[in-house]
């Protein structure tokens, strides 16, 4: 992208979630490809040692204060991308919470929370960055959804039913942005070894996973930032509005033995 005086910059990401698991993994990925990466969280210590790293390692990166659970924090921290670094060209909703609780013993406030962190922040998030990508007419945004808003599962009515909305968004997005130059895509990872799924999964819970799941085992968060990584890339211009299951082929799977 070129600056007010015409020189070329790099292109500014922005990834929320981004000290841990799948976002830490994806704003390396986006680092090692060129970009000035923005490592988005609530947790600033974390995110700013993600940042440590990478600039240790030679990249652009900056750590970014961001609770995308809020909406006044959302829009000051794109404030500041926007004075500091110039706009944002990739945006990567990739925070999230997930609580696993059976449909009769879900509360209101965790639904509600739930949505809000899932769906709303990314809504607000994307507004956001949308009105800078369009100056440009250029721009991706990558929404981390899951396997879990493609089917169904016991225990996942809030988390399911969010992920369910948010690939819903993402094509609202593609449309209504495509005329833009900004792609909208979504990603849907399958079970990943992240510390959020050792925190939720049982063994038990792991066992029926890995046996419904064709490759038989669970995916690395470098196996989503890896898609994740295409689709925030100048090669993906002609896709918009879909998602991508990385996921082992358990969406694709039915019954596995003959």
């Amino acid at each position: 992208m070129s600056t007010p005086h015409g020189e070329q910059r790099a292109l500014v990401a922005l990834v929320t979630g981004a000290a841990a698991g799948i976002g830490e993994a994806i704003a390396a990925r986006l680092a090692r490809d060129g970009m000035t990466v923005l490592v988005a969280d609530l947790d600033m210590a974390a995110a700013a040692e993600v940042a440590r790293r990478l600039v240790s390692a030679g990249l652009r990166a900056a750590p970014a204060a961001l609770d995308v659970g809020n909406a006044a924090s959302i829009a000051a921290a794109f404030d500041r991308v926007d004075k500091e670094h110039g706009g944002c060209d990739v945006l990567v909703n990739n925070a999230g919470i997930a609580k696993i609780v059976p449909f009769m013993d879900l509360q209101a406030d965790l639904w509600a929370r739930t949505l809000d962190v899932n769906l709303t922040g990314a809504l607000l998030c994307a507004q956001h960055a949308a009105r800078m990508m369009m100056r440009n007419r250029w721009g991706r945004i990558v929404n981390i959804a899951s396997i879990s808003g493609i089917r169904a599962g016991s225990g996942r009515t809030a988390y399911g039913t969010s992920k369910a909305a948010l690939i819903g968004l993402t094509r609202q997005m593609a449309v209504e942005l495509a005329a833009h130059g900004i792609t909208a895509n979504a990603v849907a990872p399958g079970p990943v070894d992240t510390p959020m799924a050792l925190a939720a999964h049982t063994e038990r819970m792991r066992k029926q996973y890995t046996s419904t799941i064709p490759m038989g085992r669970y995916g690395t968060p470098e196996e989503i930032a890896a898609a994740a990584a295409f689709l925030a890339s100048r090669e993906s211009s002609y896709i918009t509005g879909q998602v991508l299951a990385v996921d082992g082929g358990y969406v694709a799977a039915g019954q596995l033995e003959i």
